[in-house]
């Protein structure tokens, strides 16, 4: 089986948020892994530890390459970090509690959980909340309601971002075609 047509049987049997995810690499390469992964800034039930992995598979079926897969993946989480930084930066607290309140699949606690984070520790809750699931994503929001200079932001975003995303997508690159043994049923 041809590379490509391996990569087009996955994106069918896998189906759900997977199946869309690799459906857009299909399409658009390296930008499609980016745009999956900045929304998954804004759509949590898009977990990245699912899109990464399957960005390193993607990768390691010929669909971009490697150093293309990170790149992408990492400027995708910026740019989605971004986004939410300069609405935190507009909006303001007050406003951004209100609008989270009404989405689904994200509560104001993700939000107190990442602004508590945030206030703890600062600059480093950027770094290593980039890392970390649920405050991954809500981080940017109290860095932006606290006007962090954005090139602070986007410096420890970035670096953040590149470590958590070379663990996944390297790991779906390595683990090539043997991506059915992890999948979950």
């Amino acid at each position: 089986m041809s590379e490509l047509s391996t990569l087009a049987a996955t994106s069918t049997e896998l189906g759900g948020i997977a199946g869309w995810a690799v459906s857009l690499m299909e399409a658009i390469g390296g930008p499609g892994a980016g745009i999956a992964v900045a929304a998954e800034n804004f759509f949590p039930p898009l977990p990245s530890e699912i899109i990464l992995p399957l960005a390193g598979f993607t990768a390691s079926q010929g669909g971009m390459t490697l150093f293309g897969a990170l790149f992408w993946t990492t400027a995708g989480s910026v740019l989605g970090a971004l986004v939410l930084y300069w609405l935190g930066i507009k909006l303001g607290r007050d406003r951004m509690y209100a609008i989270v309140e009404k989405m689904p699949f994200v509560g104001t606690e993700d939000l107190t959980k990442a602004e508590d984070w945030f206030t703890r520790h600062g600059r480093s809750a950027v770094f290593f909340g980039r890392m970390i699931p649920v405050v991954r994503s809500g981080i940017s929001i109290p860095a932006g309601v606290s006007r962090m200079p954005v090139l602070q932001f986007t410096l420890y975003t970035t670096l953040g971002s590149l470590i958590w995303n070379s663990i996944f997508v390297l790991a779906g690159y390595f683990l090539g075609e043997n991506w059915h043994y992890v999948k979950s049923e």
